[in-house]
């Protein structure tokens, strides 16, 4: 992971490119974990609503239209990775679900709440996986 996009740099989103969203998608859905926080998975950033002809999340934006969800330190907004906490490999993914409906839920939606809500109505996902391999409080 860059550092721009860590809590030692800017702790901005990186930009993300979306491609292939199926026809009958009305929204998309975006999370971003570490697999092997503690707890697991961790959640750094839940986005949801996001239009479904979206092609670009720009860097340290959200789409317009999109809802900001809790992130797991029940704040709004990208919480980008932090070695301070922990040492050795972690995987982080950006999950990306295409639904066939929007979601009608409040901004200070956590995961749990979206996942529930969103489970009937997906039509496709995609994973990117990013893996770090830091030592404590040594930026990668």
């Amino acid at each position: 992971m860059p550092v721009p996009y860590t809590c030692f740099g800017d702790n901005i989103n990186p930009p993300l490119d979306i491609e292939e969203v199926p026809s009958g998608a009305q929204s998309l859905v975006l999370i971003f974990e570490d697999v092997d926080a503690t707890p697991a998975p961790w959640t750094h950033w839940l986005l949801f609503n996001i239009p479904a002809d979206t092609l670009t999340i720009e860097e340290a934006t959200i789409p317009p239209g999109a809802g900001e969800g809790l992130a797991n330190n029940n704040t709004q907004g990208y919480e980008g990775p932090c070695a301070k906490y922990f040492s050795g490999a972690h995987h982080y993914r950006f999950v990306l679900y295409a639904l066939s409906k929007r979601l009608s839920l409040p901004p200070e939606s956590d995961r749990r709440i979206v996942e529930n809500n969103m489970a009937d109505y997906i039509l496709a996902t995609a994973e990117l996986f990013v893996i770090s391999a830091l030592e404590a409080g040594e930026p990668d």
